[in-house]
């Protein structure tokens, strides 16, 4: 895995109405940083097991109640790690294994038998699954959200299929973002690396009494994997995404609105060439039993390491009879 060296950091500004949204970076204002979350490591353990979550039971109760192994990482977690990216946030959580097989793909599983087409982890992005239908599980190049509005991310070992039903086989992970109404105002984050760099901006506001929405877009570039002699691979990426969410809430109730659409494109290296070399070893008519037709071979082509033989025989049983040798004379 190739190391990436990034900096990041979020600008925000206060804005009157969406039209400024535009000319933020031009002449927007500044306005005071938002409120940054409590140090876990401050926290005793008593406070520890009473951080909400939502995954394991489908509402909120404490941590320590869950009936379910739990690893939650937190939006502090994952700015002090330095992430840009869902899976590698997910690298944080001890429960999951995450490899990277090219600039933008990733494999993520749990209990093993990990690869890129893996389909036996639920995931979720506000309690909405996000397989894909191709083959039931996810495309972690595609999945994303706006790193600054992200509130946790719930990793559940085990299944959870009487809950959560299909592909919960191995365990669940939960993508949570914050509200509309804890991302108020206008702000714009970059992020560059030796790797990539990205963009963002999103403005919140309300309509009505009780309504709160937020709108971003956020762009993606990813450049060349190398490999350890310093070769590129051309796997090269970029996307843009946009979406939105809105919420609306009353005393007992809560309607939540999202949608998300995206567009970009993804280099593919060729797999490369597959030689084997060997010698030819010229080989006689392979005569069967009277039942089965002569098969002529012309020549084989074998391994020196692996030796030649003189004599083979095998039984065939597909359809045949049963016992049938064919034997190999050279």
């Amino acid at each position: 895995m190739w190391s990436q060296l990034c900096s990041r950091h979020p600008l925000p500004f206060a804005a009157p109405c969406p039209a400024v949204l535009a000319c933020l970076l031009l002449i927007g204002s500044p306005a005071s940083a938002t409120d940054t979350p409590g140090n876990l490591a401050d926290l005793s353990l008593e406070d520890l097991g009473n951080i909400q979550i939502t995954s394991v039971s489908k509402h909120s109760e404490p941590l320590s109640n869950a009936p379910a192994s739990v690893f939650v990482i937190t939006a502090d977690d994952v700015r002090r790690s330095g992430a840009t990216s869902i899976p590698e946030a997910l690298r944080l959580a001890p429960n999951l294994q995450v490899a990277q097989v090219s600039a933008s793909a990733y494999a993520i599983s749990a209990r093993g038998f990990n690869n890129s087409s893996a389909n036996k982890l639920l995931v979720l992005i506000d309690g909405r699954s996000v397989y894909t239908p191709l083959f039931a599980g996810v495309f972690w190049d595609v999945q994303d959200v706006m790193f600054e509005d992200l509130d946790r991310i719930e990793v559940i070992s085990g299944p959870g299929g009487t809950l959560w039903g299909t592909n919960a086989v191995n365990g669940v992970v939960n993508i949570i973002t914050r509200s509309a109404a804890q991302s108020q105002g206008a702000l714009a984050a970059a992020g560059i690396g030796n790797r990539e760099g990205d963009a963002d901006l999103r403005y919140g506001g309300g309509f009505g009494v009780d309504g709160r929405y937020r709108v971003y877009v956020k762009h993606v570039e990813g450049s060349n994997t190398e490999t350890a002699d310093g070769t590129a691979k051309p796997d090269a990426w970029h996307k843009t995404q946009l979406g939105f969410r809105a919420d609306w809430e009353r005393p007992g109730d809560r309607l939540s609105l999202q949608g998300d659409a995206y567009q970009g494109k993804e280099g593919q290296p060729l797999p490369g060439s597959i030689a084997i070399t060997g010698v030819t070893f010229a080989l006689d008519t392979i005569s069967l039993s009277e039942e089965l037709p002569n098969l002529e071979i012309e020549e084989l082509v074998y391994s020196e390491n692996i030796g030649a033989y003189s004599n083979a025989s095998a039984t065939w049983f597909n359809g045949f009879p049963p016992a049938k040798v064919v034997h190999v004379n050279a």
